[in-house]
Formats: structure tokens, C-alpha cells, sequence
């Protein structure tokens, strides 16, 4: 039986690096997305190809992870066979529309694409977002938050998701009308698997454990942790606030006061979290050179893409302009309301 499924890409408009933090955050879905289809396999191994890669990969159907793309689909399989959804190995095939290694989800569009594909009708979307967690965190080995898959699980085009990470509960928030939501990729590629981002969340993890709490955005006095922890501690606090105030402009239409919530959270991004680079911090201070209200790195940093505000401008003309600048740097896709 042909099983199939497409799911969306995502970018995070604001609350970066707070998901495993206990924060609230606000991504929106992307136009880009994977579309998967699966079918019975003929043998008794997975098998994966992919519009975009060539060749197949193949693993027996409790095979450990391989430290290859197709890892995200190997996992997601393994976790449906494990709820009863799909029985024996699947052959499966992806056509993708998401830039790999931009930090707008991929992975986690494939991992809950599968799963989607795999699903009984009437399971809960966040059921099968936890379990794409599970696959990231235990399956690949990256110790992500839950974002990323309630975001591809659940936000829907022309929406924002403003959604409590603790408690797994969301409002999905209209984008006004006017306003464009720009994602563009700087050129640089990321990986999450070569331990930043593991660094970054054990020292998150770490400045919780010395103030006594389970989740750092619960602080309330940053001045007991010690000088390596509280750039860290002083991210995460003020990147909830940030997320708050930007959700609450977002609300009321308030597109200056939305901006200046993106620019200062790239400023901490950059200066207290140190995950931007100087090319990414050169991009997002040309963008709003060239008439953006607002820019900033967005996803887990070390490279990948800037999200940027635009109001009643035309992004054409605006992006041309970008890129004469930057010609590494790529137009990806932009978000605006429905």
C-alpha cells in the first residue's frame, strides 16, 4: 500500500536557543517542503532515495544510525513499526523543496514526514511530534528541543505558532497583512551533529543545575553563576522576554516594536551566545541598511540563514540589493499572511 505525506519547512521568527530551556517561542511554517511517499519494501532492508542526493541508501530494520542523511527516515521507521503503524521495511522517496543545512528544519520535516506518512488517522500531531524528538534526540544523537517538530507538525500557512515549549501548548497567531517575512540563507552551511550545538545546550543545562532550577528561563538572579555561565544565563532570560514582548507586537500589528525585538535578539545571539558569524552579523546589518524593520539569525546558529522583517516594500527590489552585496547569500522563500 503507497503511503504519503508532505510537511513544511520551518523558520523561527524569535526565541532561539530556549526551546529545552522551558521558554516560549514563535516559529512559522515555510511554503518549502518534503514531500515523502512510501511503499512496501521487497526485501527485508529500508531503502531510501531522495530527488536530491544521489544514490540509495539501504539498512537492515533495526540497523543502528549510520551517520548518513537518510539516518532521519532509517529512525522515523523504526519508531512507527515500534507503535504498530507499519509493519516490515518500506522502500521511500523524498522529493524536497527544503535547502539542506540552512537551518530552516529540514530534518525535522523529514522525521515528521515519515512518521505523518506512516500514522493512523486521528493520532494527536503533537504525539507525533515527540516522537520525531525522540528520533533526533536518541535515534541521531542531537539533543534538540521540541520547536522544530511542533512547528512542522502544527503551524499552518500564514500563521505563526507562539507556543509554550513546557507545556506543549500553542496559539497560532496571524501574520498582517503588509508584512513579509524574508529567510535568507547566508551562504554558510551549519551542522548540528559536529557538537556546538551539544556545548551550547550542556552549558544551558549546566547554568540551570547551578542555580538549583530545572529550566533556566525559571531564573530569576543570574549573579551566583560563574563568568563562563552567565553570558549564557543572560541570553536565555532576556531572549524569553524578547519572545514575549515580539508575540505580544505581533498581536497589535506593531511592526517597529517586532523589529527591534528581532535586532536586539541577534545582538545577544551574537555577543552573549556566540553562534553568528562575522558574515552573518555583516548580512543582517546590510538588510536593515537596505529598509528592513527587523533581521536576525535565526535557527541554532554557526552558519545557515538570517530571517528579516520587511513592511510594505517590495522584496524584490530590496533583495537585489542584499544580494549585490553578499552574492554567497541566497533567497530562500519568504512568509507573509495567508
Amino acid at each position: 500500500m503507497n503511503l504519503q505525506s508532505w510537511t513544511p519547512g520551518r523558520v523561527n521568527l524569535i526565541g532561539e536557543w530556549i526551546d529545552f530551556n522551558g521558554g516560549t517561542v514563535l516559529p512559522a511554517s515555510l511554503p518549502l517542503g518534503v514531500e515523502i511517499t512510501l511503499d512496501p519494501s521487497p526485501d527485508n532492508f529500508d531503502h531510501v532515495t531522495s530527488a536530491q542526493f544521489p544514490g540509495k541508501a539501504s539498512a537492515e530494520q533495526d540497523a543502528p544510525a549510520q551517520k548518513h542523511w537518510a539516518d532521519y527516515v532509517f529512525g522515523a521507521l523504526q519508531t512507527a513499526r515500534k507503535q504498530g503503524w507499519i509493519k516490515g521495511a518500506q522502500t521511500v522517496r523524498l522529493d524536497s523543496t527544503i535547502p539542506a543545512g540552512a537551518g530552516v528544519s529540514s530534518s525535522a520535516a523529514v522525521t515528521v514526514g515519515v512518521l505523518k506518512a506512516c500514522v493512523p488517522n486521528g493520532v494527536d500531531p503533537t504525539r507525533i511530534a515527540l516522537l520525531a524528538q525522540s528520533v533526533e534526540n536518541e535515534f541521531i544523537g542531537v539533543p534538540c528541543g521540541i520547536m522544530d517538530q511542533m512547528a512542522v507538525a502544527h503551524a499552518r500557512p500564514g500563521e505563526a505558532l507562539a507556543l509554550d515549549t513546557r507545556a506543549l501548548k500553542f496559539e497560532q497567531l496571524a501574520i498582517p497583512e503588509g508584512w513579509t517575512f524574508a529567510v535568507i540563507n547566508s551562504g554558510i552551511e551549519r551542522k548540528l551533529a559536529d557538537g556546538r550545538y551539544k556545548e551550547r545546550r550542556d552549558a544551558c543545562l549546566a547554568a540551570a543545575k547551578y542555580l538549583g532550577i530545572d529550566y533556566l528561563c525559571d531564573a530569576e538572579d543570574l549573579s551566583a553563576l560563574p563568568s563562563n555561565l552567565h553570558p549564557i544565563g543572560q541570553h536565555v532570560l532576556s531572549e524569553e522576554a524578547r519572545s514575549r514582548a515580539a508575540i505580544a507586537a505581533l498581536r497589535r500589528s506593531d511592526a517597529l516594536a517586532f523589529g527591534h525585538q528581532m535586532l536586539a535578539s541577534h545582538a545577544s545571539l551574537r555577543k552573549d551566545f556566540k553562534v553568528s558569524t562575522p558574515e552573518i552579523d555583516a548580512l543582517v546589518d546590510d538588510a536593515v541598511q537596505l529598509g528592513a524593520w527587523g533581521a536576525r539569525i535565526t535557527g541554532a546558529g554557526f552558519g545557515g540563514c538570517i530571517v528579516v522583517l520587511l513592511v510594505d516594500i517590495k522584496p524584490a527590489q530590496w533583495w537585489a540589493d542584499l544580494h549585490a552585496a553578499h552574492p554567497a547569500s541566497r533567497w530562500i522563500c519568504d512568509v507573509k499572511a495567508g
